[in-house]
């Protein structure tokens, strides 16, 4: 989510807080050094490269405290004697240990500089722990804000979150806080009061009871995490259990809910989650986690795609909080944040950007998975209508593309706009079958890595066999949508694009009404259409499967 697709108030709320984030973003254009530090990848930080994490935490959750540690594992990609991690100025930093000895460290914003007493060098395998407390910033609005949520469920019991996609993983724990380097695998131990649980990603390995009447539950993630991923979820949960036969064999499906909750999420997730799973399995090949298992953990707020671990707070309800973004009806049928939220595995988790600036790669395709989610099950027509429903909450207001090397997302307009750029590709391969291995194929050559735009552009530019670069550019670069222009003289049709970008020579598709439609390739300049008994009266423009304005016809 944030939705993460970012999302909406009820629906529009999420829509309408990242797009008055982005004209704010718009209006100011000037940025601080602490978003540079953040959002920047300076020697400092491309110097290591990190292998494995051990973040061990305990939550006293009557002081709304954390204290603990992260263990670094990395290697050295070059010589270097200093380097940068991140960790919230509200998070007070106790000491940072090397070889037994504390290190020197610095701290500017939520940037902390470590100085080793020799050069590390290039190759080179160590380590280093950081020791931290503090009281973490209070999501006032999560999953849209980061940070901790301290509430009680209905029996009076502490129900206690993270999420912080965004405004990154350094709100609550120490890492190396940017989306281009992953690291390999994970432990997470959470201590929580006794009487409690904490669920995160990945697998549980062990329960400790301790002496000081904490309860450490360690989870082990045996893949690639990206840590805005990485989770704490407490409560008094109960624990039900389940299996899908995928296509790398039995995978295992694991519900954390409230108690008294049980019934209604046996009802709701034995509804949506294997056909879910079916229908993305097919679209975009393996689920990415086998080796984790796939979780839906209850939580106090909406929901986010944490990584084997997916957050669920959609009241055990169809559509999103009971509403359907499209307005078509069709997303009333299904349980939105069980399906966008595990979207996300694919485009988001298994695939992630590594600038926040190309968020679209997430948001975009997960929100195009809902409309393949519907056509698996209600056809392609029902799956196109769904997607075009979702015009009407597009803005328009700034580009889908945010900047680069400052923690930013662009507009977001990255969901529903995003998504039907990619259904107007879609139509454009004119191939379903070469569509879906198009989908397939991103998931399998960028399986469990970082990517930028380009590469996601130029993959599908090349199984597509076609140059989509125009809309690209056009699409995510710029906030305006193609037009088509249309004129008439002499009994003669012409046409073009009007678009930002030069020579937008992309194909549409007109015909007769009531008949078949055709290709017709049109660039920035206005050339006839030549169409058997074309007429501006019979004229038809497909604007179903093409986001685009039609000028010149008074009937479009």
């Amino acid at each position: 989510m944030k939705l993460r697709f970012n999302v909406l108030p009820l629906a529009l709320i999420l829509f309408a807080t990242l797009t008055a984030s982005a004209q704010l973003m718009q209006k100011k254009e000037t940025y601080t050094r602490a978003d540079s530090l953040r959002g920047m990848l300076t020697p400092l930080r491309t110097a290591y490269d990190i292998n494995y994490y051990h973040l061990d935490v305990k939550f006293d959750i009557d002081k709304k405290f954390i204290s603990g540690s992260n263990l670094f594992k990395f290697t050295a990609t070059q010589n270097f004697n200093k380097l940068q991690f991140d960790l919230y100025a509200n998070l007070k930093v106790e000491k940072v240990e090397y070889q037994g000895k504390e290190l020197p460290f610095t701290r500017e914003a939520a940037a902390v500089f470590i100085t080793f007493p020799k050069i590390v060098t290039k190759g080179s395998k160590e380590e280093f722990t950081v020791y931290y407390s503090g009281n973490p910033t209070i999501a006032k609005r999560a999953p849209w804000d980061g940070g901790v949520v301290y509430t009680f469920d209905s029996l009076g019991k502490p129900y206690v979150a993270t999420a912080c996609q965004g405004a990154g993983a350094s709100i609550w724990w120490p890492t190396k806080d940017h989306q281009s380097d992953e690291v390999d695998s994970m432990l997470i131990s959470i201590s929580v009061p006794k009487g409690l649980k904490d669920v995160s990603n990945g697998r549980l390995r062990k329960v400790t009871e301790l002496a000081d009447g904490y309860t450490r539950f360690d989870w082990f993630v045996a893949n690639p995490i990206n840590n805005y991923d990485v989770a704490a979820n407490i409560a008094n949960y109960t624990h039900m259990e389940d299996s899908y036969a995928g296509e790398k064999g039995k995978l295992t499906i694991d519900y954390w809910v409230l108690p008294y909750h049980q019934q209604a999420a046996e009802k709701q997730f034995g509804r949506d989650v294997k056909r879910m799973l079916k229908s993305f399995e097919y679209w975009f090949g393996p689920y990415p986690w086998y080796e984790d298992g796939y979780k839906l953990v209850e939580t106090p707020h909406l929901g986010m795609e944490h990584q084997s671990a997916v957050a669920y707070g959609n009241r055990y309800r169809n559509g999103y909080l009971g509403r359907d973004l499209s307005g078509t009806g069709l997303g009333l049928t299904w349980d939105f944040i069980i399906v966008h939220e595990s979207g996300h595995e694919w485009f988001g988790n298994n695939i992630t950007s590594k600038d926040i600036a190309d968020m679209w790669v997430h948001e975009s395709f997960t929100n195009y998975s809902e409309s393949l989610f519907i056509e698996t099950y209600s056809g392609k027509q029902a799956g196109l209508q769904y997607l075009q429903g979702l015009r009407k909450i597009i803005q328009n207001d700034i580009p889908i593309i945010g900047p680069y090397n400052v923690n930013k997302e662009g507009s977001g307009d990255m969901y529903p706009k995003g998504a039907n750029m990619l259904g107007l590709i879609r139509t454009l391969v004119n191939n379903d079958d070469k569509w879906r291995a198009i989908l397939r194929g991103l998931n399998k050559t960028f399986y469990h890595q970082t990517v930028t735009t380009a590469q996601i552009e130029n993959y599908m530019s090349k199984e597509a066999g076609i140059n989509l670069a125009p809309v690209f550019d056009q699409y995510l670069r710029y906030k305006d949508i193609p037009i088509l222009d249309l004129k008439f003289e002499n009994d003669k049709i012409y046409a073009k694009w009007t678009t930002d970008v030069k020579n937008f020579n992309v194909p549409v598709k007109l015909g007769k009404k009531g008949g078949e439609l055709y290709f017709v390739k049109l660039n920035n300049e206005y050339a006839p259409v030549n169409f058997p008994g074309l007429t501006k009266e019979n004229l038809e423009i497909d604007t179903f499967d093409y986001y685009i304005k039609v000028n010149g016809l008074t009937n479009n």
